[in-house]
């Protein structure tokens, strides 16, 4: 009787600016088909038609358009951001950054009564905890450099 061994693949640790910049990519994903997909429901299609945010009485302008540009920026911006900011900055950036964004989406979900909305809400400020909290557990200049001696 012969034995195949188990192959041991080695885990390759992701540096931290991919994983904060891969998570915004995620996050805008979500919000971005949260949206797309309201547009298959009456009520925000109809809206939409006669040019006003759905539940609200925002007439869709340039103004609300710019507004909402300006909104979806930052997190936008965030993707390339989170590759080419020094750490230090980074770090700080992404914690404000995603900590405001969850802010807005908790507020934009109350009185929501549309189960996709709730979830994909929910998953937005799960990712945006893991970006804040990755950009929190940014390991410092020292502590780095000696794990890195560790696993050589």
């Amino acid at each position: 009787m012969s034995t195949t061994p188990t192959r041991q693949y080695q885990d390759t640790k992701v540096d931290v600016k991919l994983v904060l910049c891969a998570l915004w990519i995620a996050m805008l994903f979500v919000f971005a088909y949260v949206d797309i997909f309201g547009f298959y429901r009456a009520d925000v299609l109809d809206a939409a038609l006669d040019g006003k945010v759905a539940t609200t009485e925002f007439p869709v302008n340039q103004t609300f358009l710019t507004f909402t540009l300006i909104y979806i920026l930052p997190p936008t911006l965030m993707v390339v951001l989170s590759l080419i900011l020094k750490p230090r900055v980074n770090r700080i950036v992404n914690i404000v950054v995603s900590l405001l964004y969850m802010i807005t989406i908790v507020v934009s979900v109350i009185g929501e009564e549309w189960a996709y909305y709730i979830l994909g809400s929910a998953i937005e400020v799960l990712i945006l905890i893991t970006i804040a909290r990755s950009a929190w557990n940014w390991p410092p200049p020292a502590a780095r450099q000696f794990v890195e001696a560790l696993t050589d």
